[in-house]
């Protein structure tokens, strides 16, 4: 098999995918697809965990197990995350709390002896 040009690889933007959408993108690719993605992982990214994917999924088509229904150029997860932010609003978040500037709320700081 010839090496796969960036250009030809089945899953658009592969060098740039998170390992962790990989396992789902791959499912709807033939085992020839595969092969090509596991080939270029080898070639070039050398990523132990992307390998291990592709090599599982290629040993579960060549198995028997099938591709299934969706769009490999479809909207990745982390595409659908929101950017940035925080869960919590001024409604659930804690109260302000300023410490003494002596002593802890529980143990008040004492005069010296010598001032009064």
């Amino acid at each position: 098999m010839s090496h796969p040009r960036r250009d030809d690889l089945p899953l658009p933007d592969y060098d740039q995918l998170p390992l962790g959408s990989l396992e789902s993108r791959v499912r709807s690719l033939t085992s020839d697809q595969v092969e090509t993605l596991l080939e270029h992982e080898k070639d070039h990214g050398r990523r132990a965990p992307a390998t291990q994917v592709l090599s599982a999924r290629l040993e579960q088509l060549r198995n028997g197990a099938e591709p299934t229904a969706g769009d490999p150029s479809g909207l990745r997860p982390e595409q659908g995350r929101a950017a940035g932010g925080s869960p919590v609003s001024p409604r659930t978040s804690a109260q302000p709390y300023n410490p003494p500037p002596h002593g802890t709320p529980d143990q008040r700081g004492k005069p010296k002896g010598d001032r009064f």
